[in-house]
């Protein structure tokens, strides 16, 4: 179910003065706004504020590789079917060493012909997404891989972007502007 206007507008320093310490700490669009999703995020400032720190943590003091996460945060976004989510991570993720043939993958699934290493990471985003945990085999396999902050890392990025994705797609935020609608096509470099 996609909203195909927004529920609540983004919101800027101009509508409220307490948003003057606050916005200008997120990530803005080309045009020098903050994204959609900080703007709705807005409309409650204690919890833009509050959120931000455990966000910040996730995108970008992670112990883990910016691409696993991205491939992380990427299956999360499809599986929640959130078009910005996935759509705004798509320019990231390109960014990281991720190809779009990858990104097409991602839209399939751990059977899309991936490595040992990324198929790891895309199954554990789906048993996360689909009950809540990871099994035994899984776990094995990260914990062979990864260290144990960097597992916790793991599952924070796909607990993150599952809360990212439920406002996302409640609040019918929209795509900011120039970011193009991977969800619905195909993705290209060029993306």
């Amino acid at each position: 179910m996609t909203q195909t206007s927004p529920r609540l507008a983004p919101r800027t320093i101009a509508d409220d003065p307490l948003l003057a310490d606050i916005l200008p700490k997120t990530i803005a669009s080309p045009g020098g706004q903050p994204l959609n999703v900080f703007g709705t995020m807005a409309h409650h400032p204690d919890l833009l504020r509050r959120w931000l720190v455990f966000a910040t943590h996730v995108l970008s003091k992670s112990t883990l590789p910016a691409r696993d996460r991205e491939i992380l945060i990427l299956r999360t976004g499809w599986n929640c079917r959130s078009r910005y989510e996935f759509s705004q991570h798509v320019v990231i993720a390109l960014r990281c060493g991720i190809t779009a043939e990858q990104i097409e993958m991602i839209k399939v699934g751990p059977d899309a012909g991936w490595d040992d290493a990324d198929r790891l990471l895309v199954v554990a985003a789906d048993e996360l997404h689909s009950v809540s945990t990871i099994n035994d085999a899984t776990w094995a396999a990260l914990v062979a891989r990864y260290s144990t902050e960097q597992v916790l890392d793991l599952i924070a990025a796909v607990g993150n972007y599952h809360f990212v994705a439920m406002l996302l797609n409640a609040a019918g935020v929209q795509l900011d502007p120039g970011v193009p609608d991977a969800f619905a096509g195909t993705v290209t470099e060029s993306s």
